[in-house]
């Protein structure tokens, strides 16, 4: 069954050369060492790379040359977003440039003080946003950033230096289901969520939605929230551009309904991410059987 196992795709030793790489020899050089990881990865990596492959050569029907030469870019850019990421949280943010596509919604979602939910995923640099943020004017509105503390504990154990200085706030996954107390508070205080809801995992519920022509399941408990709560929803994201650039994309969704489900927050979704991955197909980065589909 297909499902995301909770792990992070970087490791710390990975990290721990990223940030010597740039702390003494710059960000040119960091990716450099790329070229030669990439491709450990391509051979080595047999389960991500036989994911991505898939990918490409049946969601996406790239030929399987194209479809090879795009694991290994793929694996490349990932690999440039983490880097990146570290950079940013050194402090080295004026080293990039950021563009808004749809600034104005997200400002205007932060000034009608309502609270909101923000969609995003696996794909570009999710975990940037925090950054990002920094630009808008939060001076009433908290924004919440929905994490998995599996995701992020062993990075952090070695990786303690980095500056993670930013106004947005943390809400961590937990076992004992007491997120969803904080969330259902921050939504009352007028907050704003943002979640990464495209990563099934083993035991939760669940709604289907076709993705790239094939079903796949996605948490249900987001778009139940989003659509309970009756508050505005955005749906963002953040992909690398060429060279040092970042791009954030919020859309609005297209409701026709006069009485939202859950399944129309997770339809929007859905078409949106597709748009998404194909004007940026380098950067998915879910390296695992997604649509349950590599076994049969």
């Amino acid at each position: 069954m297909a499902q995301w196992e909770g792990k992070a795709k970087g490791t710390p030793l990975g990290y721990k050369i990223f940030i010597f790489f740039i702390k003494n020899l710059g960000l040119n050089a960091a990716y450099s060492i790329l070229v030669f990881v990439a491709a450990y990865y391509v051979v080595f990596s047999f389960s991500t790379t036989k994911a991505s492959y898939y990918f490409y050569n049946k969601r996406l029907k790239l030929s399987p040359w194209k479809s090879f030469i795009n694991v290994y870019k793929n694996y490349f850019v990932f690999g440039q977003t983490l880097i990146d990421r570290t950079a940013i949280s050194y402090g080295l943010k004026n080293k990039f440039s950021f563009t808004y596509d749809g600034r104005e919604k997200i400002q205007s979602l932060l000034d009608k003080k309502q609270g909101g939910v923000v969609f995003s995923g696996h794909i570009g640099s999710f975990n940037i946003a925090r950054y990002f943020f920094d630009e808008f004017d939060m001076t009433d509105t908290g924004v919440n950033l929905i994490v998995t503390d599996q995701e992020n504990e062993q990075i952090k154990q070695y990786v303690g230096a980095v500056s993670m200085d930013t106004t947005m706030k943390f809400i961590v996954i937990k076992e004992d289901m007491s997120h969803i107390f904080q969330m259902n508070d921050v939504l009352a205080n007028g907050e704003v969520i943002i979640f990464a809801a495209d990563r099934y995992v083993e035991g939760i519920q669940f709604i289907e939605h076709d993705f790239f022509g094939k079903p796949v399941k996605f948490p249900s408990g987001p778009y139940k929230l989003a659509a309970r709560k009756k508050k505005p929803i955005l749906y963002m994201y953040i992909m690398k551009g060429s060279g040092k650039q970042y791009n954030l994309y919020a859309r609005e969704p297209e409701f026709s309904e006069p009485s939202i489900k859950p399944s129309h927050v997770l339809r929007e979704y859905v078409r949106n991410t597709e748009i998404m991955v194909k004007k940026y197909p380098l950067q998915w980065f879910n390296y695992y059987d997604y649509w349950d589909d590599l076994n049969t």
